[in-house]
């Protein structure tokens, strides 16, 4: 079974494409899509193998089948759009969301020019960057400089004890760690220093 979650997370990187879905006078209709550039660099780290299959149904209007195939597993995704070009990136994005990963709204309306195309600079300037990922381990708590100070005392004082021989026992008074606040610190320290003059 392919790693759906990580197909999941390449097409959601790649959402930085714009496919035109229609276009009425100066005003066109946009939707996000995987830009392929994108989406082949981060699949493939999922999959050496993935493959991407074309299919124009129609001309009048352009009406494109993509096949996306990473991990051994198909989905297929059809859309309809005034260009070839953005009929499959339209495709493309109906793959997406056949696999769970599709836009917030149906499409944005924007301003549209015959020679330029459709001008989705302020979408570009929404639309949030992908989220890092989830680090392993979490993020460390800020530093108590007064906490770091008593465990260096602390470590100094083991070392200590191991050479004097009783690390054993020093051990046994760490099972629970350095102490949690200054004063289980402190405590610790007092009953390592004991155990040291003992």
């Amino acid at each position: 079974m392919a790693d759906l979650d990580r197909v999941r997370e390449a097409l959601r990187a790649s959402m930085t494409a714009w496919a035109t879905l229609e276009v009425r006078g100066d005003q066109a209709r946009v939707n996000p899509a995987p830009d392929l550039d994108s989406l082949a660099a981060h699949l493939e780290r999922v999959d050496a193998g993935w493959g991407i299959e074309w299919a124009c149904d129609s001309v009048q209007p352009f009406v494109v089948r993509a096949k996306l195939t990473v991990c051994g597993v198909t989905r297929e995704g059809l859309a309809s759009a005034p260009t070839l070009g953005d009929a499959k990136l339209a495709a493309l994005a109906e793959v997406a969301r056949v696999y769970g990963v599709s836009p917030a709204s149906e499409g944005h309306w924007v301003e549209y020019d015959p020679d330029e195309g459709p001008n989705t600079t302020h979408l570009d300037e929404e639309t949030d960057p992908p989220p890092p990922p989830p680090s392993k381990l979490p993020p460390e708590p800020p530093r108590d400089p007064q906490m770091e100070k008593a465990r260096r005392h602390i470590e100094d004082l083991l070392e200590q004890l191991k050479a004097a021989g009783k690390g054993g026992d020093a051990a046994r008074i760490l099972m629970r760690g350095y102490g949690e606040t200054l004063d289980e610190s402190r405590k610790i320290y007092k009953d390592l220093q004991t155990l040291l003059k003992g």
